[in-house]
């Protein structure tokens, strides 16, 4: 048992490999059995060839009947696997082919191992100087002094011999078996061992792999043959004693879990009522506060006291402002905010919101600008919740901001479905550090959390920005470097009034649309009133257009001179028939106004300003089309 285990998957290789060669060599023993036996029929054939000489010598004498019928009856009488011997006379010459058999190694192995008897002729002849053959098979005379008198049949029994040869080695050849049955039993045996050895540790591991809830392995052998299998054992045992302490594991993590998560839970509604309950608290005595500074404004003061009251008064400002943030941030949280949708004008509502700031950025020094890239429009929105995001935007810029400038960018982009508002609020401040630039939205974060710190304040602001951006499914972004000020982008996916009341305004009209370098926003907006417009370059082909197509409305674009304008104008009115089309140019802001009397006496029937101001194009059209 030591031995085998010791036994590895290469030594079990080698014991094969060792089989093999045991089994070649009883397979090369067997080979050399049959050869022997050939080799016997062989000494046999020379023997029963020498006896055939003797015979041939007596048959020729005179006595020879007689000699050989003693010869015959001695010779079979002493060995029995001769089974016959016949003398028979004849002077015809027998064929040469059976000794070119006889004399065939292939004939030897094939008449050894398989033919029932073997029949051998020789020739026998009298002369003065016969030729004795000393090979078996046909004997023909060799002179023309030679006579045939006949021949000698010899029948060899070589069943007989074969089973003599058997009997005399049948003992070496069970000795020989009894060896290849016993190495076959020991190869079976080491192949069997292993492999059930495996199977057994198989079929633990598809119980272990589907039965996840296992507490114990099943039973496997403490003993395996191969090293190989026991380090697999011994690992499987590990590796399930891992998994039970990592499950122990996960379940206390689990509890632990809970338990905090409930304490969250417990602590998130603690917070949240401790917020109410001291919001509620303070701004009742702000209110209290107020209404006492509120009577103090109609007594008399002198100066000193009145800037103890503003002091006072600003204080109080900020603790309320504080105290509102507060009080919003809870609301969101418990989601008792909603959305209010109403119609705004984008412009007025930034110029209300910059106007409020103008006072402390003059304060400061700072210079508040605003580049308004779009024209007067009218928008659909939560208008409080947009400008309490811009208002704690600018107040953020113009707080850390001590030199400088701080610039209000608006941008209107305008989709088929929708329109984009983009604000961007930059300055010229201290800058966020890259790593702070995801916190600064959490509630409560400072980037100076000291008491020291040179800027007041909670850190609610940027958290209410963020949470009103989301509330208005708005985005917020920030792009900011230390010592180089910080640029937040707002975008906001807004309706448009107009393009619900007025979509259809110019449905089914077709327009011409002649301009001269750029299709520009008049094109756009012609579409989005419902009209079929179409572009054309040169009046030529307009004027081309228009014979084969009636159309309701001719537009010229203010880029297009107004001497080109007329010649327009006289070729349009003399190639209409019966059908007129309303002709409009759009003159641009440098235009003289007296231009417009001399157009419409050449069939132009309304000269205006071009504008971008859609509720000034909306009346426009309306006007023109009740005119028409």
């Amino acid at each position: 048992m030591n031995s085998f285990s010791r036994l590895s998957f290469p030594n079990l290789i080698r014991c094969y490999v060792f089989q093999v060669a045991i089994s070649t060599v009883l397979f090369i023993y067997l080979l050399t059995c049959a050869s022997e036996l050939v080799h016997s029929y062989q000494n046999k054939r020379r023997d029963i060839h020498q006896l055939a000489t003797l015979l041939s010598d007596s048959a020729s004498t005179t006595n020879a009947p007689n000699i050989i019928e003693q010869q015959i009856s001695s010779l079979l009488d002493e060995d029995p696997n001769i089974q016959g011997i016949l003398f028979y006379s004849t002077t015809y010459l027998l064929s040469d082919s059976n000794q070119a058999n006889t004399e065939s190694i292939v004939n030897d192995w094939q008449n050894a191992l398989f033919a029932s008897t073997v029949s051998f002729n020789y020739a026998v002849t009298k002369t003065d100087n016969r030729q004795k053959s000393a090979r078996g098979g046909a004997i023909a005379p060799t002179s023309s002094n030679n006579t045939l008198i006949g021949y000698i049949n010899i029948t060899l029994d070589a069943q007989k011999l074969r089973l003599t040869w058997l009997k005399n080695h049948a003992l070496l050849w069970l000795i020989n078996l009894g060896l290849g049955l016993i190495c076959a039993w020991l190869a079976l045996r080491k192949i069997i061992s292993p492999a059930k050895e495996m199977v057994a540790l198989a079929t633990v591991c598809d119980t272990v792999a589907n039965n996840l809830e296992l507490k114990q392995l099943p039973f496997m052998p403490r003993q395996f043959q191969l090293s190989e299998l026991r380090s697999v054992r011994s690992a499987l045992i590990t590796l399930f004693n891992r998994l039970h302490a990592a499950e122990s594991k996960h379940s206390e993590l689990t509890g632990l879990e809970e338990q905090l998560h409930s304490k969250s839970l417990s602590l998130d509604i603690q917070r949240s009522n401790f917020q109410s309950m001291i919001s509620h608290e303070l701004k009742t005595s702000l209110n209290a506060i107020a209404g006492g500074l509120q009577l103090l404004n109609t007594q008399t003061l002198n100066e000193e006291q009145q800037d103890i009251l503003a002091i006072i008064r600003q204080g109080s400002e900020h603790l309320d402002n504080t105290l509102e943030q507060i009080i919003q941030l809870n609301k969101i949280e418990k989601g008792q905010i909603g959305i209010s949708v109403n119609e705004f004008n984008p412009l007025q509502l930034l110029s209300d919101v910059i106007a409020d700031f103008e006072p402390s950025a003059r304060q400061k020094g700072l210079e508040l600008i605003s580049r308004v890239q779009h024209v007067d429009s009218i928008l659909k929105g939560d208008v409080d919740k947009i400008k309490q995001i811009l208002s704690a935007l600018i107040d953020n810029a113009i707080k850390f901001t001590l030199t400088g400038h701080v610039i209000i960018e608006s941008q209107l982009d305008y989709f088929t479905d929708s329109i984009r508002w983009q604000i961007k609020v930059t300055d010229t401040g201290i800058g966020i550090d890259t790593k702070y630039l995801e916190d600064i939205f959490t509630p409560f974060f400072q980037v100076d959390p000291s008491h020291t710190r040179e800027y007041a304040g909670l850190g609610l602001g940027l958290s209410l920005v963020k949470q009103f951006a989301q509330l208005i499914d708005a985005s917020i972004e920030v792009k900011s470097n230390p010592d180089m000020g910080a640029e937040f982008i707002l975008t906001l996916p807004l309706r448009n009034t107009y393009q619900g009341q007025h979509q259809n305004l110019l449905r089914d009209k077709k327009i011409i649309y002649i301009y001269h370098q750029n299709v520009d926003f008049m094109v756009k907006e012609l579409e989005m009133f419902g009209a079929s417009v179409s572009c054309q370059q040169y009046g030529v082909v307009a004027i081309e257009q228009l014979i084969m197509t009636p159309v309701d409305m001719i537009m010229i674009a203010e880029d297009v001179l107004p001497e080109a304008v007329a010649q327009l104008a006289r070729d349009i009115r003399e190639q209409e028939d019966a059908h007129r089309a309303l002709l409009i140019y759009w003159y641009p802001l440098h235009s003289l106004v007296s231009i417009e009397y001399g157009l419409q006496a050449l069939g132009v029937d309304f000269c205006h300003l071009a504008t971008r101001d859609r509720s000034e194009l909306v009346a426009l059209f309306k006007k023109w089309l009740s005119l028409q």
